[in-house]
C-alpha cells in the first residue's frame, strides 16, 4: 500500500551516494575544485538553469551525496528505510497512505503529509501537492529545497543550518539564528539510540517557527483545539512522569539516570550525545520532541502516528512502514504517555500543566 520509488531511480540513488567519497571533506568547505561537485563553470549553450547547477534542482544535487550515504536521508524502500539517525527519511514522502487510525482505509493520508516535500525530481520527489505554503506560515511550498534549511556552501552552525540573519533568499528570515545542537557522525552506521543520539540544547522551536510560527502560537494559546507546551520548560509533573515512565507494562519503573528516550528528545543546555538522563525543570519541550525534521512514516512527520491507540496498530491499516516501538509491547500506548500520565497524552489538562 505505497507508491514505491522506481527501480531505476533506486539504483541511481545507491550509486550516487558512492560517486564522490573524497569530496566529503572539501565540498562544503571550499577546497580546491569543490565548486565542481555542485556547479558547472560555464554554460555556453544556455541549457543549464541558474545558478549553474550540476543537476536538475538543488535537492537533486544534495541527495546525490546525502541520499544513500553521509546521513542517508533518502532510502530506496519506504518499507525498509535506513537506520534512523534523527531527522527522519524523505522516502516516506513516496507513501500512498500514512493513516493507521480507525478511518485509515476510508480516509487515507498521502505521502505529502509525511514531512518536508523537497523538489528532487531525479529521485521521484516533488513539492507539496496539497499545501501552497508552510503549515502555520507563509513559505512557498514550491520553493522547498534542502537548501531552504541548509546552507550548501557551509557555515559554523549545526548541520549548516541557516541562521544569524541569513536565509536562502537573502532576506534575513532566520533572524533568531540557528539552533544549538550536536549531531551524530554522518558516516557512522547504526541507528540512533538512547545512549547515542543528537544533543539538542536550545533554540529549536524558535528556528522552526521561522516558517511554522503559527503552530507555536496555536499550541501555546488558551482555547486552542490542541494546546501543548512548545518552547517552554517542563513542568515538575511532566519531568517526573518522563523520568519514571518505562512503558505501559512498567509505568513507574524508570529512573531519571536512564530515562532518556531517543524517540522523545528534549532540549537542555547541559545535554550531550551520550547523555541518558531525563529532563529537569530547566529542560524544554520543542517541536522535535514530537516531530521529525525531514519526514516520517506518520502524518505531520510525527515520531509516532498520532491517530493510533496502541503502537501495535502502526502500519497495519495503511500498509506503511511500522515505526520502531521503543518498548516492544504491541499494546504500548502512544508515546504521549512518556510525559503525560492520564488519557491519550494525558488529556487537555496535563498537556498544558
Amino acid at each position: 500500500m505505497r507508491c514505491g520509488m522506481p527501480t531505476s531511480l533506486a539504483v541511481i540513488l545507491v550509486m550516487a551516494g558512492t560517486l564522490v567519497p573524497a569530496a566529503r571533506a572539501v565540498v562544503h568547505g571550499g577546497g580546491v575544485g569543490a565548486c565542481n561537485y555542485c556547479h558547472v563553470m560555464h554554460d555556453p549553450h544556455g541549457t543549464v538553469e541558474q545558478p549553474l547547477l550540476n543537476g536538475g534542482t538543488a535537492s537533486d544535487i544534495c541527495l546525490s551525496c546525502h541520499g544513500a550515504a553521509y546521513g542517508a536521508v533518502l532510502g530506496v524502500d519506504a518499507l525498509g528505510p535506513p537506520p534512523e539517525r534523527g531527522p527522519g527519511n524523505f522516502v516516506f514522502l513516496t507513501e500512498d497512505n500514512l493513516n493507521d487510525g480507525p478511518d485509515g482505509i476510508t480516509n487515507p493520508i498521502g505521502g505529502d503529509a509525511a514531512g518536508h516535500n523537497i523538489d528532487a525530481p531525479a529521485y521521484g520527489l516533488a513539492t507539496d501537492g496539497t499545501r501552497m505554503t508552510s503549515p502555520g506560515g507563509s513559505y512557498p511550498a514550491d520553493s522547498m529545497q534542502c537548501t531552504s534549511c541548509h546552507d550548501p556552501h557551509g557555515n559554523t552552525n549545526y548541520r549548516f543550518l541557516w541562521g544569524n540573519g541569513a536565509s536562502p533568499g537573502g532576506d534575513g528570515s532566520f533572524s533568531g539564528g540557528a539552533f544549538d545542537a550536536t549531531g551524530l557522525d554522518l558516516e557512522a552506521g547504526g541507528a540512533e539510540s538512547n545512549s547515542l543520539h543528537i544533543a539538542y540544547r536550545s533554540g529549536v522551536s524558535n528556528w522552526c517557527g521561522t516558517c511554522h510560527g503559527g503552530y507555536l502560537d496555536r499550541h501555546n494559546r488558551m482555547g486552542s483545539s490542541f494546546r501543548h507546551r512548545v518552547d517552554l520548560t517542563f513542568s515538575n509533573r511532566s519531568a517526573t512522569q518522563y523520568n519514571v515512565y518505562n512503558g505501559t507494562l512498567d509505568p513507574l519503573g524508570g529512573s531519571a539516570a536512564t530515562a532518556y528516550l531517543a524517540e522523545i528528545p528534549f532540549a537542555d543546555p547541559t545535554t550531550t550525545t551520550t547523555s541518558t538522563v531525563g529532563p529537569t525543570m530547566s529542560s524544554r519541550v520543542m517541536c522535535l520532541s514530537c516531530h521529525r525534521a525531514h519526514a516520517s512514516s506518520a502524518p505531520a512527520a510525527g515520531r509516532w502516528d498520532f491517530n493510533i491507540d496502541t503502537l501495535g496498530q502502526d502500519g497495519v491499516v495503511s500498509g506503511s512502514y511500522t515505526l520502531p516501538n521503543p518498548y516492544g509491547d504491541p499494546d504500548q500506548e502512544p508515546l504521549c504517555r512518556k510525559c503525560h500520565s492520564g488519557g491519550q497524552g494525558g488529556g487537555h489538562d496535563s498537556f498544558v500543566e
